[in-house]
């Protein structure tokens, strides 16, 4: 069994020990080794995310028209 070392690793493919170390921690909660969100679980936060500063920004905007309109009608 070949046993290698993250700054190894970090060297032989030019990165940064953080950033394999950070790959390492994500794969074992990929597997369920580690306690943490999966990357799915990360992905789908990221999009929800995304849709609810785009529902919030489109919320915005019916107030803002909302309020336009009521003005233009009295």
């Amino acid at each position: 069994m070949v046993t290698w070392s993250v700054g190894q690793i970090a060297k032989d493919f030019d990165l940064t020990e953080t950033a394999v170390r950070d790959w390492v921690k994500q794969a074992e909660v990929d597997a369920g080794e580690r306690d943490g969100l999966t990357s799915s679980e990360r992905e789908e936060l990221a999009a929800l995310r995304r849709e609810n500063r785009r529902l919030r920004e489109d919320a915005d905007v019916l107030k803002r028209a909302t309020a336009f309109f009521a003005k233009e009608t009295r």
